[in-house]
């Protein structure tokens, strides 16, 4: 079955499912026209979508080994200023990263794969996941269940990518990790306040506040491998109302993110107890808050080069593909991954004009709408020969 022709004569309808998920943006976990436009399609299609937690799944297929397509249908709370007509109206709401196209390639690659489901050596599960961009919609699936009854044997995301870049190029990595782990933290300082012209009767959580931060960032200058890239950023800190008074508490937040699992769960550990012990030398105490926890997106490497050569081996014009490619960016979809055998790909939704000029999360990025095609087929057709060529093994 040649998917990419057939995706091509099925673009008007992905276009369409595309637009409407654009125009009508919706953030986090609730995602209720979102959810309901994307099971009337598939019910349209033929399959039977189910809730699962607050996202959407169905099967296709009947026996053998079960892989699992995952697309995030979830968008960022700003403002979008792209100028397009199906522009997001709401000014607080936008698909700047690229989801609603996720979703529109995986309800058009569910259609095409309902027409071929007798030919399947195996069962298909469809993941219409909600709040990737807080790092909580993944869990949420998995906590429901999504990856048992029937018990996922695989798994493969993509991710569209903008910016200058030719169409049909797929960037992956099967040698180490793609993405960087997550994990974004709260920490409470409590201390004593008093006046400020009184501070020997306080304990100054600011102060407190302050030599922590200064001592995280000795974590990754003293105590970790230079091999081992790692990123602590802290980016809000609070404290007080009025400048002569010292406050009870102050509160930090920021985020750690790395490529190694051991080397993140040294640093993790090591956070808490910075955080604890600098407080402790002050007489304060310190309170650590995990806000996600996601950890570095690592595929297996055989089932990354596996799923590569399926998308390239593809009749479409100009498939080009890059190996190794790794980013500081985070991706909840590593949660699955981490579990269950997968691989996450980013194909190309750029433009080699001024088009291509703003990346990911800018309010004025577009997409190119010709990787809806290129993803559906990618996603229906490595599905096929993986199960094919996995039925016995």
């Amino acid at each position: 079955m040649d998917f990419y022709k057939r995706a091509l004569e099925l673009n008007e309808d992905s276009i369409k499912n595309r637009r409407y998920i654009h125009q009508n943006a919706e953030v986090g976990l609730e995602l209720p026209r979102t959810k309901a436009f994307v099971m009337e399609k598939l019910r349209e299609y033929g399959l039977e979508p189910k809730e699962c937690g607050h996202g959407v799944t169905a099967m296709l297929g009947r026996g053998g080994k079960v892989l699992l397509l995952r697309a995030d249908m979830d968008a960022l709370p700003m403002a979008e200023e792209s100028g397009l007509d199906f522009a997001c109206p709401t000014g607080t709401e936008a698909h700047c990263c690229g989801h609603d196209l996720h979703a529109a390639m995986l309800l058009t690659a569910a259609r095409m794969l309902k027409e071929h489901e007798s030919e399947l050596k195996g069962r298909i599960k469809f993941m219409f996941q909600p709040a990737e961009e807080i790092f909580k919609g993944a869990a949420d699936m998995i906590n429901a269940g999504i990856l048992e009854n029937p018990k996922v044997d695989a798994a493969l995301g993509f991710h569209v990518a903008p910016g200058r870049l030719p169409q049909h190029l797929i960037a992956y990595n099967s040698k180490g990790a793609l993405m960087f782990s997550v994990d974004g933290f709260k920490i409470t300082v409590h201390g004593r306040g008093a006046h400020g012209a009184y501070p020997h009767l306080s304990v100054d959580p600011i102060n407190v506040a302050a030599h922590i931060i200064i001592n995280l960032q000795a974590l990754l200058a003293r105590e970790t491998d230079p091999t081992h890239a790692a990123v602590l950023t802290i980016g809000q800190i609070s404290a007080g109302t009025v400048a002569n008074v010292i406050p009870e508490t102050a509160t930090i937040q920021g985020t750690m993110r790395n490529n190694n699992k051991e080397t993140r769960n040294r640093l993790l550990e090591r956070l808490k107890e910075v955080a604890a012990q600098t407080a402790k030398v002050f007489g304060a105490t310190a309170e650590v808050e995990m806000i996600s926890e996601v950890p570095p997106l690592i595929g297996d490497p055989e089932f990354t080069d596996e799923i590569a050569s399926y998308i390239m081996e593809q009749s479409i014009p100009g498939l080009v593909a890059k190996n190794d490619v790794s980013s500081n960016a985070s991706e909840d979809f590593a949660l699955v991954v981490d579990r269950v055998k997968g691989t996450f790909i980013n194909i190309s939704a750029g433009f080699e004009d001024e088009r291509g000029n703003y990346p990911v999360h800018n309010p004025k990025v577009q997409f190119n709408e010709s990787v809806l095609a290129f993803g559906a087929a990618s996603f229906a057709h490595s599905a096929v020969q993986w199960l094919k060529n996995n039925e016995l093994k």
